[in-house]
């Protein structure tokens, strides 16, 4: 355990320890044999055994690896999953495993609810398991509010590796078990408290909100056309034209190194390893490039469009005479200072009354066609660094393919062709137009991604799927959409109340219920 404790006490860092696991389980599977014959003549009794699962809709798993690989680092055994595993083979494959406890991971914000259909599940069937709740979308406080009132048994939140240890050690000590439990249990009590005293936020009803979109004179607006209308298609788009797109900090994050590239690899504390995680990084990326371990694929296209209200309805060709389809927005409701507005994106595109004749853009990238693959034939050697490293690589070509296409967008479009930004400009988006992400804080609707599929025929030609929760499949993917107005920006929308929910489904032709189904972390109620 000397790895993990050196680990959890802050003195090693996580590319060590996934480091020291590559050397372990090399070394178990040279002595397996031997072990196994010793451990027939005198059993010894296990440290603890640990069900992960990434749940159903969700194929995100970099987070869930690595502490997978943590645990196994300190003694623990750890059966694993994978992505988009329903709750019924999770609890089936507890009773199977005799797990310990159960671990769930997910990134997207449908998998919070597919969480609360676990631990609902896990209650009806009467288990008494600790349930462990972690991955980027999920907190203390949704976890306390939202899943463990569900449940009769422990439900603890853990926020990353290095906490995981921690929590599955004391969940295995008769001695610190009882005492750890009752300050979970106080803690997420308190939690709901807070929760409860906070209430809704005051806001502003949905009308009122509209009143105060976003101002955008466009009278004296004049768009510019794009050079094409309809898609384009983009396959085996060479990896080395994306490798200077790439921002490395989120690589960092990944590993558990907190800083922004470059000057992490400078930083008193963790500078020596950050450099030595970089060079394993470089080596890898120049194999994936030179022998083309993955497929970048991408579909785009520029469409007529005009707003109406909070909707933007895109038109088929330049006649305008033929709907495509209508994308739903969003409207913030949260009170504002004077001269400031209520955005939706929406506002970013001329209205229909105005007469301008405006247009949008949609994308589909992914760099996530072989990745698995290649990341599966690492785990062959028993190498979980490489592993975990071509996957968080896949990651990072994904979002510097969306980089790289969208200054190809602004040429096309005629906005961007003066550009002359570099690298650490572009990743601080100090450019023209936005390209907002279904699912992301300015259109948080996962659903919005169906529309965008349909447009531009994204499976079809790009290979890209959508899970049951609309995840993107391979998970080195990224999608959205492009506004070329120079006053369009980011936002959140923030907390909405049942009167744009309702709304909202209306205008999609949905049941309130699914309405608030998918927007559940939003609703002010």
């Amino acid at each position: 355990n000397i790895v993990g404790d050196l680990f959890g006490e802050g003195k090693m860092f996580l590319p060590q320890v996934v480091k020291s696991a590559r050397v372990m389980k090399k070394a178990v599977a040279y002595l397996l044999p031997y072990l196994e014959a010793e451990k027939a003549k005198s059993p010894q009794k296990e440290a603890g055994r640990v069900l992960m699962a990434t749940v159903k809709g969700d194929v995100h798993d970099i987070g869930k690896n690595i502490v997978g690989v943590v645990l196994n680092c300190n003694g623990y055994v750890v059966e694993d999953m994978g992505v988009m595993v329903p709750a019924n083979r999770i609890l089936e494959k507890a009773k199977e495993f005799k797990a310990d406890m159960i671990g769930l991971s997910g990134l997207i914000t449908p998998s919070l609810d597919e969480m609360m259909h676990v631990a609902k599940e896990m209650d009806r069937l009467e288990f008494k398991l600790p349930l462990l709740i972690g991955g980027a979308t999920t907190s203390k406080a949704h976890t306390a509010v939202k899943i463990a009132n569900h449940y009769n048994g422990p439900v603890l939140h853990v926020l990353d590796a290095s906490k995981a240890v921690g929590v599955v050690r004391d969940l295995m000590s008769d001695k610190r078990r009882p005492a750890f439990l009752d300050k979970n249990e106080q803690d997420q009590q308190t939690l709901r408290e807070s929760h409860a005293l906070r209430g809704s936020k005051p806001l502003k009803t949905i009308e009122e909100s509209r009143q105060n979109r976003t101002r955008i004179d466009w009278t004296n607006h004049s768009t510019l056309k794009p050079d094409f209308i309809g898609t384009k298609t983009l396959n085996n788009f060479p990896l080395e034209d994306l490798v200077p797109y790439i921002d490395w900090s989120p690589f960092f994050h990944a590993w558990e190194m907190r800083g922004r590239y470059p000057a992490i690899l400078d930083d008193a504390i963790v500078g020596s390893k950050a450099r030595e995680l970089f060079e394993d990084a470089q080596k890898q990326l120049k194999d994936i490039v030179l022998n083309r371990r993955f497929t970048a694929r991408a579909v785009y296209g520029f469409f007529p469009a005009v707003s109406t209200g909070d909707d933007i309805v895109v038109y088929q060709d330049a006649d305008r005479s033929k709907a495509l389809t209508t994308f739903h927005t969003l409207r913030q409701q949260i009170h504002k200072p004077d001269g400031q507005f209520n955005h939706a994106l929406a506002d970013f595109i001329a209205p229909q009354e105005s007469g301008v004749e405006d247009y949008i853009g949609m994308f589909a990238v992914t760099t996530g066609h072989g990745a698995d693959e290649h990341a599966s034939e690492f785990l062959k050697d028993h190498d979980d660094y490489s592993s975990i490293m071509a996957k968080a690589l896949a990651d990072r070509l994904a979002e510097a393919f969306a980089e790289c296409l969208h200054e190809r967008v602004r040429n096309e479009w005629g906005y961007g062709k003066k550009e002359q930004l570099d690298n650490e400009a572009l990743i601080r988006e100090k450019y023209q137009g936005i390209r907002p992400a279904p699912g992301y804080p300015a259109c948080p609707d996962h659903t919005e991604k169906q529309l965008l599929w349909e447009v531009l025929n994204v499976e079809n030609q790009t290979g890209m799927k959508l899970t049951e929760s609309c995840a993107m499949w391979p998970a080195a993917s990224v999608s959205g959409l492009y506004f070329s107005h120079p006053q369009s920006k980011y936002f959140a929308v923030g907390k909405i109340n049942k009167d744009q929910i309702k709304d909202y489904a209306n205008r999609k032709s949905i049941s309130v219920d699914d309405a608030e189904k998918w927007l559940s972390p939003w609703l002010n109620y």
